[in-house]
């Protein structure tokens, strides 16, 4: 079981405690964070055992996976640039892809930028490629794990 604070394996030794308010699972070294709480004698042994189902199932997710694409930095006068040589008005291109013109305006400008759904309509409107691949995404890792921030990286140590 990992600690719900630190993220550090601490085999079976977690213990709950409330910190702030909330039960956690914490290991000995981060229970000078919370305040000891009684365990709970005679658990049904239907909830343990979907407890332990749920530790099992979980899995590791990198949140970056499908963030392969990004929207390339010029996409204002690009879109403006493509719009113009094919010969159409803001109000006729807000039309065919279903946006207000206001909303094309604002694109074009820079000063909004576009969803996903609407960068794809005016990719294939327009016929312009607006994403470019992200070689390289880095995630920050924990000093004292290799799975990401945990909370107990925020928490100020105190020597």
């Amino acid at each position: 079981m990992q600690c719900e604070l630190c993220g550090t394996d601490c085999g079976g030794h977690c213990k709950p405690a409330l910190v702030d308010g909330v039960r956690m699972m914490l290991c000995p070294g981060c229970m000078k964070h919370g305040k000891g709480v009684k365990e709970v004698r005679g658990t049904p042994a239907h909830v343990q055992q979907s407890l332990l189902k749920r530790q099992r199932r979980h899995r590791e997710k990198d949140v970056y996976q499908k963030m392969d694409r990004e929207i390339i930095s010029n996409w204002g006068e690009v879109i403006k640039d493509a719009r113009n040589k094919k010969g159409i008005t803001r109000e006729k291109l807000g039309f065919n892809i279903g946006e207000r013109t206001v909303t094309i305006s604002k694109i074009e400008n820079g000063e909004l930028r576009p969803s996903d759904d609407v960068a794809k309509k005016l990719e294939k409107e327009l016929s312009i490629t607006l994403f470019e691949e992200v070689k390289e995404v880095h995630t920050p890792v924990s000093k004292t794990s290799n799975q990401g921030l945990t909370l107990g990286d925020f928490i100020k140590k105190e020597d």
